[in-house]
């Protein structure tokens, strides 16, 4: 049953290095991971958080990609309660993810959304389950002997019950924040709400701080203070996932990526972990070996319109 009350966050100045928040996830952590599939992933912390040598987590999300992928590579991963990992229409399968699961580096209890939704909303509400119908006839049950079968008293059918997740840590990319930790998401949330809620701590990184008047103005999806333990202003945090409006998806990174992670552990560590995460001690030093503000203002480029947006797509096509 989750923990009962929760932490609440009052410090008024929440700002942080990045080191500092990877610092605050321990080993052997639940953590829940924000964003989706190739959008808002909080991919400079995981970059900390693995160059801080972190190992034994458990992640907890909806569909993901790179991020996922990256912390198999890396070693930090023993379990993935996601629904799906992958790189979508663009490259198919994650590599890393698929070998570490085959080998039993990592232990795959693949949920799908909609339980991974009562789980958490199990946790925001004090309850030990939530009732699910959403994977009756799956093989996700034989995935998940934590799931109790229960006869509905009024209706007399037949429920399955999930039991409630409660993260240690969500680790969430937002587009802006101000420094007691309000955060606000533009765009899709997808399960980053329901994360800060039942979590114990949120640790955020944002493209930019800025005043509580002017965060108030814009519109946006919030999460409140009081559930952030700490933030810091990382540009370009989500990078080579996009960030909307700030820039798009890096799709010539994510080939290199992909690329790199089919030829093997060896040939991944090689030429992508001890380059662009080992090999580059600050967020600062990552953003310097991508391409720096050469890279920024192409990923920019997505706001002058339809014809950009394709023409930036179709030359990291070719990249």
């Amino acid at each position: 049953m989750p923990a009962s009350p929760r932490p609440i966050y009052t410090d008024p100045d929440k700002r942080r290095g990045l080191d500092e928040l990877a610092a605050m996830v321990p080993n052997g952590a639940t953590v829940a991971i924000g964003g989706g599939l190739s959008s808002r992933a909080p991919m400079a912390l995981l970059r900390a958080i693995l160059r801080r040598g972190i190992k034994g987590l458990t992640a907890v999300g909806s569909a993901h990609g790179i991020d996922i992928d990256l912390l198999c590579a890396g070693g930090a991963l023993v379990r993935s309660m996601e629904s799906y990992v992958g790189f979508e229409q663009d490259f198919g399968l994650a590599p890393n993810f698929r070998r570490a699961c085959e080998s039993g580096a990592v232990e795959a209890s693949d949920s799908c959304c909609y339980t991974l939704v009562q789980q958490l909303r199990a946790a925001i509400e004090g309850l030990p389950f939530m009732p699910i119908r959403s994977v009756r006839g799956t093989d996700f049950v034989a995935l998940h002997p934590e799931y109790k079968v229960m006869t509905c008293p009024f209706t007399g059918d037949e429920l399955l019950l999930a039991p409630a997740i409660e993260p240690d840590v969500a680790l969430i990319h937002a587009q802006f924040g101000d420094a007691a930790g309000n955060l606000l998401i533009q765009g899709p949330p997808v399960a980053d709400i329901l994360f800060a809620k039942a979590s114990k701590a949120v640790v955020a990184t944002v493209e930019q701080i800025i005043p509580p008047s002017e965060l108030r103005s814009l519109p946006g999806k919030n999460v409140p203070y009081f559930y952030v333990a700490a933030l810091a202003e990382v540009p370009m945090g989500a990078h080579p996932t996009a960030c909307y409006p700030f820039h798009a998806y890096d799709r010539a990174h994510m080939s290199l990526y992909h690329h790199a992670a089919r030829q093997g552990p060896a040939a991944f560590k090689a030429h992508y972990l001890d380059l662009y995460v080992h090999g580059a001690s600050t967020h600062e030093a990552y953003l310097d070996l991508i391409g720096g503000e050469t890279i920024c203002t192409r990923l920019q480029s997505w706001r002058d319109g339809e014809e950009a947006w394709m023409r930036l797509y179709d030359e990291e096509a070719q990249a």
